[in-house]
C-alpha cells in the first residue's frame, strides 16, 4: 500500500494528512478517538486491500497537530475534517469515526457534503449524551490522561476488555499524553456532553454502527437509546468480547465491517 503525506491548510495552521492506497474511489476517511492519533488506525488499514484509498490525520490539538491553536470544540474538528476531504479526496468517500471521532463524523454527515456515500461509526459517542455523563463524570474524565499511570488505569479499567500487545499499549500511552492542555480537556468537559441530536437527524447517507459487547464507555444499550433513535436508518453490529478501543482490540472485525459496508453501498 503506497502512502504519501499532504499538508492541508486549516484555521490557524495546517494538518499533515496521510493518504494511502490508490486514488480510486471510494475513499475511507478516518477520524480518531479522544487520546488517539492517525496511528490508531494502523492495524485496521493493514488489513484492508492494498489498493483501498485511505485518508487519516491527527486531529487538532493531538500528536503532530498539537501546536494548532484552538478552539478544539466539535464544530472546529468538523470544519477540519471537511477541509481534509476537500483537499485529499476525489470522488465518493465514507467517513469512519471512532468515539469522539464518531461524533465529529455525525456533524459532518449532517452537513451532507458532496461525495459522501455513508459513515461507519466505531464505538461512537452518541448524538444525545447518556444520563451517566454527569458533571462529576466529566470532571473525573478530564484527568484520565494526566500521566502515564492514569492512562494505564483507563486502559485496564475502562477502555479495553482484552489485553492489547505491549507495543500497542505503549502507543496508546504516548498518544494520550501528546496533546495540548486545552485539547485534552475540551472533550471531557464540553464535547462529550454536547447534544447534537438535532444535527444527527439530518443525516441522509447510510450509517453503520460498530460497538464492542463489553464497551464500558459507550455500551450497546447507550447507543440504542442515545444514537439510533436520531439516525433511524442506521444499523448496529456488536463485536463479541471486546471493549471501547475496537481499532486496537479487534482490527480484523473493523476492517471486515468496512469491507462489508463498502459492498453494501455499492450494491
Amino acid at each position: 500500500m503506497s502512502n504519501t503525506t499532504k499538508t492541508v491548510a486549516v484555521a490557524g495552521g495546517s494538518l499533515e494528512v496521510r493518504i494511502g492506497g490508490e486514488r480510486s474511489a471510494p475513499t475511507l476517511v478516518f477520524a480518531h478517538y479522544w487520546g488517539g492519533s492517525a496511528g490508531t488506525w494502523d492495524e485496521v488499514v493493514r488489513r484492508l486491500p492494498p489498493q483501498q484509498a485511505t485518508v487519516r490525520f491527527d486531529q487538532r490539538g493531538w500528536s503532530t497537530s498539537r501546536e494548532l491553536p484552538g478552539p478544539y470544540h466539535l464544530d472546529q474538528l468538523a470544519d477540519d475534517l471537511v477541509r481534509v476531504v476537500e483537499e485529499c479526496v476525489a470522488g465518493p468517500f465514507v467517513l469512519v469515526g471512532h468515539s469522539m471521532g464518531g461524533k465529529v463524523c455525525q456533524l459532518v454527515a449532517a452537513r451532507r457534503p458532496a461525495g459522501l456515500i455513508g459513515s461507519v461509526l466505531v464505538a461512537p459517542a452518541p448524538a444525545l449524551p447518556a444520563a451517566a455523563v454527569t458533571e462529576k463524570y466529566r470532571q473525573d474524565l478530564s484527568h484520565a490522561y494526566d500521566s502515564p499511570e492514569s492512562v494505564g488505569q483507563a486502559l485496564d479499567h475502562a477502555l479495553t476488555a482484552v489485553a492489547v500487545p505491549q507495543r500497542v499499549r505503549d502507543a496508546v500511552v504516548r498518544d494520550s499524553l501528546a496533546a495540548s492542555d486545552d485539547a485534552r480537556t475540551e472533550w471531557p468537559l464540553r464535547g462529550i456532553g454536547q447534544d447534537i441530536s438535532r444535527e444527527a437527524r439530518r443525516i441522509e447517507a447510510p450509517v453503520a454502527v460498530l460497538v464492542g459487547e463489553q464497551d464500558k464507555v459507550e455500551p450497546p444499550t447507550v447507543l440504542r437509546e442515545c444514537l439510533l433513535p436520531y439516525v433511524p436508518h442506521a444499523t448496529m453490529t456488536t463485536v463479541p468480547g471486546v471493549g471501547h478501543l475496537l481499532p486496537l482490540e479487534a482490527p480484523e472485525a473493523v476492517a471486515n465491517a468496512l469491507g462489508d459496508f463498502l459492498t453494501s453501498v455499492h450494491s
